[in-house]
């Protein structure tokens, strides 16, 4: 009876593990694409409607995670870090802190917090990591700068938690203690990977699953990483070279906030702050990289890329515009004049934030782009860097103390 009982245990933790429910940065794969359709294809002149407005939700720069029933955001008050819990009409159900936030550069909550069944995973700008239930109970917290030995970005770590099976994974930023797996069930340590012992690089890590080999995709500070999820072998890295070796310090080209791509054998990067705009071949199943080619005028820093078939998607910091480039020649194809901002996609239509406060509606499926609707947002404090979040119709995007949702959903007659 017992070995029955052990088994229908294993077998119910096989089917976990194997069956998440995962709400995260950028979707659920972390690529800005989300899967919904009947969207309005023009907005009013004035801008779609506004659903609710919420002014509770603390200072801070992060994505909101949005559940079947419940908004998860991180802010803070008064130098404190919350997680913040509102329902889908914009109503506040709880707050749970988690100790103190980032209050140096662009003082606030940097990242977006991943719901995976009925755990959230929080990570501060100052490198701590907690792991909440779905009534703000927490269940662990590690402070990694003085359990672990991390150490800090200069604009403090903006690592949105990734969580594959039984691990969530961070980028500490130590020397020796540099790339971390833990249990999400624990906060118990499975594994530690040495990295390139640079700092982090501010980028929410991806996965790549090759068959019986899953890796993690990362920056440090000067390094793009690939590291097997199960032992955290470090299998390759991808250097930056911006930046010579005498003159690397904290704030001089480490700034990779882009989650990397992965598509078809080859994975893109645009780390404005470092080789810019790359495509690598993955090789050996996955021990190595190779790269095809770069672009060098493709400096995004944070505003996040898309990639459709064979056209990619960015913005550029030096040239304030959205570039259109070609997949297989890494050449630009076209541009808008349009600003510095984020961006997403959903209904075959892109969807762009700048750094203006303008969110805009853009047809990409023609030769050129397209600007088909803009409007202002004119609520919130501070800058406009959060990415725009699409679910069910609903159109969010987080500006500084401000969560503002808006009906994007066409009307059905």
């Amino acid at each position: 009876m017992k070995k029955i009982s052990l088994l229908f245990c294993l077998m119910h933790l096989i089917l976990f593990l194997n069956a998440q429910d995962v709400v995260q940065w950028r979707g659920i794969d972390r690529k800005g694409i989300y899967k919904e359709e009947q969207l309005l294809k023009v907005w009013p002149v004035a801008g779609p409607e506004k659903l609710w407005l919420n002014n509770e939700v603390g200072d801070g720069y992060g994505s909101p995670a949005i559940t079947t029933d419940k908004i998860f955001i991180t802010g803070a008050i008064d130098s404190i870090g919350y997680l913040f819990a509102i329902d889908l009409q914009g109503i506040l159900l709880w707050k749970s802190d988690y100790g103190k936030e980032w209050i140096k550069s662009f003082p606030g909550s940097r990242s977006t917090p991943t719901v995976v069944d009925s755990l959230v995973y929080v990570c501060s700008g100052i490198g701590n990591i907690g792991c909440f239930d779905l009534t703000g109970k927490i269940i662990w917290f590690a402070n990694m700068l003085k359990d672990k030995t991390g150490r800090l970005p200069y604009h403090g770590h903006s690592e949105s938690p990734l969580v594959f099976q039984d691990k969530v994974f961070f980028v500490n930023g130590g020397v020796d203690s540099n790339v971390i797996a833990f249990n999400r069930f624990t906060g118990k340590i499975m594994w530690v990977c040495k990295g390139q012992s640079e700092i982090a690089g501010y980028n929410s890590p991806v996965l790549i699953q090759l068959g019986k080999r899953t890796l993690l995709v990362t920056f440090s500070a000067y390094s793009l990483m690939g590291i097997d999820v199960e032992s955290g072998e470090l299998l390759w890295v991808h250097k930056q070279d911006n930046v010579p070796l005498a003159e690397r310090k904290p704030g001089n080209g480490d700034t990779h906030s882009n989650s990397a791509w992965y598509e078809n054998g080859f994975i893109y990067y645009i780390a404005g702050d470092g080789n810019c705009a790359v495509k690598l071949e993955l090789l050996d199943n996955g021990k190595q990289v190779k790269e095809v080619w770069r672009n060098k005028d493709i400096d995004n820093f944070m505003g996040g890329f898309i990639k459709v078939d064979n056209k990619i998607y960015s913005c550029t910091n030096s040239r304030k515009d959205l570039k259109c480039i070609d997949a297989i020649s890494g050449q630009v194809t076209d541009s808008l004049k349009i600003g510095v901002g984020t961006i997403v996609m959903a209904d075959n239509m892109l969807y762009y934030y700048n750094q203006k406060g303008e969110v805009m509606l853009i047809n990409s499926n023609k030769e050129k782009m397209e600007l088909i609707s803009s409007f202002k947002i004119d609520k919130g404090t501070k800058e406009h860097f959060a990415h725009p979040v699409i679910k069910n119709g609903v159109l969010y995007i987080r500006h500084g103390q401000s969560l503002i949702a808006y009906n994007i959903k066409k009307q059905v007659k």
